[in-house]
């Protein structure tokens, strides 16, 4: 794949992927235990795996961080990447702690059988758990749609503003709610979309994660030429 990072937000073309048009993959989470996660995403959220690859050096793209040792990355989800959004596990050797910060706020999952499994006889709406490494996700009880059960990924913005420009003019995210404190953006109503949530500062910490999109290769190259116009980097 050709791999564009933006702050710590990426795009990237998968040639083993088909699919027509732009579609959000996967958000990556940096974590320090991985069975216990694994067993927490599988056992309590309900996903399985998908694939597992092991690497003996730091990636080029800095897709494990800042690290240059060996590390390895698990797909995790409700179903094949070509069609849910899911996780990625990046998991550096000899690292068993990170330090999180606020902007990744959260996934969301639509899953009443999940939902179930969680609820405490509250009779809330949904139900918020952290994983082992304090990620929040948060489950509602509705039954899950076409696309999976995970409907949405929330991350700080400082600008919502500068957001959307990003996000839409070299991205090509579409707007689809806005307020003073929420933008909720992405390539379709029918897959997982972002919601960025208006935050006073942002700390990415040691934890920080990225997203990732698949594009037409035919898009690549002016989607590239608009972020170095507009002072991006291109890794």
């Amino acid at each position: 794949g050709i791999n564009a990072e933006y702050g710590h937000y990426y795009i990237t073309n998968l040639i083993e992927i088909k699919m027509a048009g732009r579609r959000a993959l996967h958000w990556v989470l940096k974590i320090g235990d991985r069975s216990r996660t694994i067993e927490f995403l599988k056992n309590v959220l309900g996903m399985k795996v998908l694939r597992h690859e092991e690497f003996k050096e730091g990636c080029d793209a800095a897709c494990n961080g800042p690290y240059d040792g060996r590390w390895s990355k698990t797909m995790i989800g409700y179903g094949n990447e070509d069609k849910h959004f899911v996780l990625e596990l990046t998991y550096n050797y000899g690292i068993d702690k990170y330090e999180l910060g606020n902007d990744f706020l959260g996934m969301k999952i639509q899953s009443s059988k999940v939902f179930e499994k969680l609820q405490k006889n509250d009779e809330k709406a949904e139900a918020s758990i952290k994983s082992p490494d304090g990620y929040q996700f948060v489950v509602t009880g509705e039954d899950q749609q076409a696309t999976g059960p995970v409907t949405s990924i929330s991350l700080a913005s400082t600008n919502l503003d500068k957001t959307q420009n990003f996000w839409s003019d070299i991205l090509g995210l579409n707007v689809y709610e806005k307020s003073d404190t929420t933008l909720t953006m992405g390539f379709g109503k029918d897959q997982a979309v972002i919601k960025f949530v208006k935050q006073d500062s942002i700390d990415h910490a040691k934890a920080y994660g990225r997203v990732a999109f698949a594009v037409p290769t035919s898009d690549l190259q002016a989607t590239e030429e608009k972020a170095v116009s507009s002072g991006y980097i291109i890794l």
